[in-house]
This record gives C-alpha cells, structure tokens and sequence, in this order.
C-alpha cells in the first residue's frame, strides 16, 4: 500500500509483510518512509567528534563528545556508572494533559549522561575513542572494538597497527584501507580478503605482493592484473616511495579498476537479502553492513546477530527490536530505545537505561524495573499507567514514531545523519534541528609530534608520534587533510544506502543493487561476476 512520508513527501511502500510485522509488534504503522526514519535514528548518535570539558558532578576534566556548552548534565563515564547519583532524583508523574515527548525532553535537560561511549572497564591507554571498546593503544578510532595500536579508523575490529581505514576486521599493518578481512601489510586496498605485502587491490581474494589489481584470486607478484617477477615487484615497490609516483599511482588504479566488473552486493554466504555488505544472513531486506541476521528488515550497522527486528540502527546480540538505535548485548523486546545496553528487556521510548527490564519514558537508569519517567511503581501499576500512556499517546498521535530530531542530545551536524543524510545550517535550522558551529574538538598533545592546517576545511590537526613512525614504516608522507576529512573520502568511496533496479550488464539479469545507474562501474549478477574472477 501507498503512503505519503510527513518528512520528505515522497510516497513509500508499505507491503503485507510490513503490515504483519507492524502487527506483531503491536505498533501502528510508520508516518515517514524508511529513509526518514533511519536519518531520525542516526541523529541521535555523535561518533566522531570529542572535546575535553568538565564533569558536571565532580569538575574534573573529562573527555566527551558533547562539548562544554551543551544543555545537558554530563558526567565522567566511571560516575556515571557508579552509585553516586541517584536517578529517581528525576522522576516524576505522567501528565496526561501533554504530549508525551513534551515530557521526555523536560526529562532530558535533568537527567546526566556518559562522557563518553565505550568499554572503559576493558581500554587500556584509549581514552580518545568514542561507541568502542576493549582496545589498547588506541586513538581516534570510533565505532571499534578489540583494537591494538590502531589510529584514526571508524569501525574497525580486532586488529593491530593499522592506520586511516574503514571497516575493516583482523587486520595488521594496514593503511588506508575499506571493508578487508584479514589482511596483513596492505595499503590502499578495497573490498579484499585474506591479502598481505599489497598496494592498490581491489576485489582481491587472497593476494600477495600484488600491486594496482582488480578481481584476482590466489595470485602472487602481479602489477597491473600481469604476472611480474619478484624484481619488478620490488622494483615498483621503490618507485611508490615517491610521493609524485604515488599519487599518480592512485590517480591510475581509480580508472583502472573501472576495466573490471562488480558484483552487485558486496557479501557472503546470503539467502535471500537485499542491501549491501551482508555475510551469514538471511531473510534480510533493506538490510546494510550487517553479520547474521535473520528475519530483519531496514537494519543498519549491525555489531552482533539480530533476529526479528526490524528499523535498527547500530544493535547487535539481540531479539525483537524495532525503532532502536545503538543498543546490544542480550536484548529482548525494546521498541523506540536508544542508547540501552547489557541484559535489557521489554523496554519502550527509554533512553541509556541499562541491566533493566519493564520502563517506559525512563532516562539514565541502571538496573531498574517497573518504572515510568523515572519514577518507580508495583509491577500492578505499572501495567496499569503503561497501558493508559499508550492509548494518549495513540490520541495525540505519538505512540509508534521514535524520538524526534528535536531531541537529541547532539546538534545534527555532529550526528551520522550528517554523514549520511547532510544538511546545510540553514535546512537544519529550519527544521528545529540543533546546529553546533564549528569549534575547537579535543586531541592530546602530549602524543603530537607536529599540528598541521587541513587543506580541505582549515581545521589545525596533529601528527602523533605514533602515526609518524607508522607513516615512516609505510613510507608515506604525513596527510594533508585532518582525519575528519580524510574520513569522509573513505566514506564516499562506498555506495550510499539505496537500492536501484538495474540488470547484470553481461547476462541481463534482473538485479537489485547498490551501483546507481549512473555510475561507472560495471555491475555483474553474482554468477557471473564469480566467473570473472582471474
């Protein structure tokens, strides 16, 4: 069935599959298309940017990723999970006279939030890292876990001394690199697997001491998809350490590439999905880098396997989400949650509530059950005022759309949805949007070596002893884009999130893909871009 999207009123499809799961839920369905509603689901995430502040409840200097002039009780992570505040302080009756997320945001100026978000009781030396954990040695890395010695990444995973890449997992000693597995001594490779001592690789399966090529499986000492010799290897090897070759090396590999097709997805051992970046799933649609998901729908950045959710953003280890955004390990049931995490269940419109079961509208709890904007009740009453609240909410027509923009903790150029979905101030503004101009973001410099001046946006970044001594092993020259920037070209160099009706360009096979059409890459059906394969 045809719907018109309140937001960007764009007509969206809502199928029968939809409606049953709407159903099962027990939620009405969506006012925006799907699109609106992931944009209003990364809003409220801040990754990337870090500043140092003052704890609200001790003074002490904190590293945070809200800056010193938010609205909001910002507490050091260690207090904030500690018993030395108490959050029923906040709590207070459900007003039945006002729309509910009227009451929610009054909630939200009172109750604190972490500084930050990641695994402190497991990070050893990684203060500068934001939605990570369980690593060592590491700075600047975001949306990461089990790292060792890594700098400057986004969703990196357990692997050691690589620098500037991007999605990536077991991995050593790489260098600007996107979506590889396993892979050691590599730069400037793309969409790999199980490849070392490489340079410029993409679509490559098990390569070694190959240089600038596409589509090639198990093969050693290749340039330019030609068999060479051991000597010209490292020959070419010494001519990359000029900075003028290797720039034209990379200006050459961007149009080489293209010679080659793609295959319509990226990802393995599928059945019966739609997106991009999948592996080990099924029943998956609308779905994008994800791992063993099963009977999901519109899920986004998974970390951990999710069944029968669906409108995620950022959850993993999980079953029966919808509307939820950066929440895991061992959830049950949440509807319209953000932030929750660790042995959580049957939780409704609650935000950074962990370790609790049965609330509603309940901000920064830990460990709580049977409570309502922060205020505790008998489980009879509980179900009582929560069946109540519901049926307002549907009569104001709230109930079943997640927080709104409004809402976030975070001005939007600050969020994912920037990333993903950029605005101008002013669009933001107009919109009721929060909107941070830019001011000075945190970095230690007692680990600098020297600042340098982004060619690209202005903004002064540091070299850090350890990126220079990574740099001098690579035999790179320091970058001439702070990581914000450098970031964001890796970010492009992938597809964005939609979906295109095209046909495999050498069979004709209808296909669903990522490639838009006007793209240059040529885009192949999986069965014939595996025959491809060199």
């Amino acid at each position: 069935m045809q719907h018109q999207c309140e937001n960007c009123d764009q007509k969206f499809e809502i199928s029968n599959d939809d409606e049953r799961r709407y159903s099962d839920f027990r939620v009405p369905s969506p006012k925006l298309c799907h699109n609106c509603r992931q944009q209003r689901r990364v809003a409220h995430g801040n990754h990337l940017h870090l500043y140092k502040r003052k704890c609200d409840l001790t003074g002490k200097e904190i590293i945070s990723n809200h800056s010193q002039d938010s609205p909001y009780k910002i507490y050091d992570i260690e207090i904030w999970h500690s018993d030395k505040w108490d959050p029923f302080e906040f709590g207070r009756e459900y007003d039945f006279t006002r729309p509910f997320f009227e009451q929610f945001a009054e909630l939200l100026k009172e109750t604190p939030y972490p500084s930050v978000h990641r695994g402190y009781q497991y990070d050893e030396n990684s203060d500068y890292t934001n939605y990570a954990g369980k690593n060592k040695n590491c700075y600047l890395i975001f949306d990461s876990d089990e790292d060792w010695d890594c700098y400057y990444c986004y969703s990196t995973n357990g692997s050691k001394n690589c620098m500037d890449c991007y999605r990536i997992r077991k991995c050593e000693l790489c260098y600007e690199c996107i979506d590889i597995v396993d892979c050691y001594n590599c730069q400037f490779v793309q969409d790999s697997s199980n490849c070392s001592d490489s340079i410029f690789l993409k679509n490559c399966i098990g390569c070694k001491k190959c240089i600038a090529c596409s589509n090639l499986k198990n093969k050693e000492y290749y340039i330019n998809n030609k068999k060479a010799s051991k000597e010209e290897y490292e020959s070419y090897l010494e001519k990359l350490k000029d900075p003028a070759f290797l720039k034209q090396s990379k200006t050459y590999f961007e149009n080489f590439k293209l010679k080659f097709p793609q295959k319509f997805m990226h990802g393995v051992q599928n059945e019966n999905v739609q997106g991009d970046y999948l592996t080990n799933c099924k029943n998956a649609i609308q779905c994008y880098d994800g791992a063993y998901l099963w009977d999901c729908k519109y899920v986004y950045q998974a970390f951990n396997p999710l069944k029968d959710c669906m409108d995620i953003q950022e959850c993993g280890d999980a079953e029966q989400l919808y509307e939820c955004a950066f929440s895991g390990y061992d959830i049950y049931n949440l509807k319209f949650c953000l932030h929750c995490f660790y042995n959580v269940s049957d939780l409704q419109y609650c935000n950074f509530c962990h370790h609790s079961r049965n609330c509603f509208g309940c901000s920064s709890l830990l460990r709580k059950e049977h409570c309502i904007l922060n205020k505790q009740y008998s489980k009879e009453e509980y179900e009582k005022l929560l069946s109540r609240i519901i049926d307002h909410m549907k009569s104001t027509g709230e109930y079943g759309e997640f927080f709104p923009i409004e809402l976030s903790l975070y001005p939007y150029n600050k969020t994912l949805a920037q990333t993903h979905y950029p605005l101008s101030k002013e669009q933001a503004l107009e919109k009721g949007y929060k909107w941070a101009d830019e001011n000075e973001e945190t970095s230690d410099t007692s680990l600098s070596e020297t600042t340098l001046k982004c060619k690209n946006c202005s903004r002064n970044f540091l070299i850090i002893k350890q990126e220079a001594q990574l740099l001098k092993r690579f035999n790179i020259e320091k970058p001439e884009q702070c990581f914000y920037c450098r970031n964001q070209d890796r970010h492009k160099k992938r597809n964005t999130r939609r979906i295109h009706n095209r046909n495999c360009q050498k069979c004709q096979l209808e296909i669903k893909t990522t490639f838009a059409p006007e793209q240059k890459e040529i885009v192949y059906c999986e069965k014939c871009y595996l025959d491809s394969l060199l």
